[in-house]
């Protein structure tokens, strides 16, 4: 018991300690390559938070249990948006830019029709996985393309001084080396201190009796995303909105392209489990969806200044209502796993 107490005590101090030197490198080296937190947070903070999620697919399909990639896939997505954004709306407003209500939400949306065009069958074959991820490769490039092409018309639209002025700055003030270092070891960090949190949560719980069906659903659900929520909370707190929502947008486009893609590829699922098709995928549909509409009335005549001049976003109602749909969508698995519906 001593020892899963100090799993938890330890682990939980370098989750913190860790989440705020993954922020801070993150948005040092958006600054040194001049790109915007958001990009940088949906493809580095994204993608490196959901490195359990890519390990549990791969070994999961190599030991022909595919079905597994899928439930922690969508599960994970459904985290991300009611349980890791919700948790950061209560801490600070979420505010969403023009370009990802324009772009990158849309494009999530488009990415999980695809997903239910591709899974409705209730089969995911290998070519299904290389369109997922074919579709991924294309997502990121995309992006990549429009993050420079914007940088490019930012640099004719100004001056040669002003130019020089703008670039100077940065490159005082942040060093790269020093980003990227807290950037790897952060992610590393983080990664590695939310699995012990969760091995001592769970060695806790069995040694007091706990069920493994309570354990499943609380500690192991919230362990899986804790890279990201604490990653997003820690922007929060720092005041870089973009790097959280751009954290739980890339993960989640990640989780449903490369995550499944890469499953099938190994393994090609048949026969998905029923669940999945009737409850899973649709909860993580509406859930995008909702994401999408609940940011339009939020910034309006709001007195709190991080929210102004901004037109998109939402804030402590809005969290509650995701903090209030991820209570009911565990207790659904509950009632699911006893039979009860």
């Amino acid at each position: 018991m001593i020892l899963f107490v100090l799993a938890i005590v330890i682990g939980l101090v370098l989750l913190v300690w860790s989440a705020d030197r993954f922020v801070d490198g993150a948005v040092g080296v958006a600054r040194f390559l001049g790109m915007s937190t958001f990009l940088i947070g949906m493809v580095i903070v994204g993608f490196g938070t959901s490195a359990p999620e890519i390990v549990v697919s791969i070994l999961s399909a190599m030991n022909d249990t595919p079905q597994l990639a899928l439930g922690n896939a969508y599960g994970s997505n459904i985290a991300n948006i009611a349980l890791i954004l919700g948790t950061t709306a209560i801490i600070a407003p979420i505010v969403v830019k023009k370009q990802a209500m324009r772009l990158d939400i849309p494009v999530l949306i488009l990415m999980t029709a695809l997903t239910i065009f591709l899974v409705k069958d209730g089969n995911v074959s290998f070519l299904d996985g290389v369109i997922l991820l074919f579709a991924f490769v294309a997502v990121v490039s995309f992006n990549i393309w429009h993050e420079l092409n914007k940088k490019r018309k930012r640099k004719q639209a100004v001056s040669e001084d002003a130019l020089d002025d703008e670039s100077s700055e940065p490159a005082e003030s942040v060093s790269i080396a020093k980003s990227l270092l807290w950037l790897f070891v952060g992610l590393g960090v983080l990664v590695g201190s939310s699995r012990m949190l969760v091995w001592g949560a769970v060695g806790m719980a069995h040694a007091l009796g706990v069920s493994d069906l309570l354990i499943g659903l609380t500690i192991v659900a919230v362990g899986t995303s804790l890279p990201e929520l604490a990653s997003s909370i820690a922007a929060a707190r720092k005041g870089e909105n973009d790097l959280a929502v751009g954290n739980v947008i890339g993960s989640n486009i990640f989780n449903t392209l490369v995550v499944v893609g890469i499953a099938a590829v190994i393994t090609p699922i048949n026969a998905t489990d029923p669940e999945v098709l009737i409850r899973d995928l649709p909860i993580m549909s509406a859930l995008t969806l909702l994401l999408f509409f609940i940011c339009f009335p939020l910034t309006k005549n709001r007195k709190d200044e991080r929210l102004k001049g901004n037109r998109f976003g939402f804030g402590r109602i809005g969290g509650v209502l995701f903090l209030m749909l991820y209570v009911g969508y565990l207790v659904l698995l509950g009632l699911d796993a006893n039979g009860v519906i």
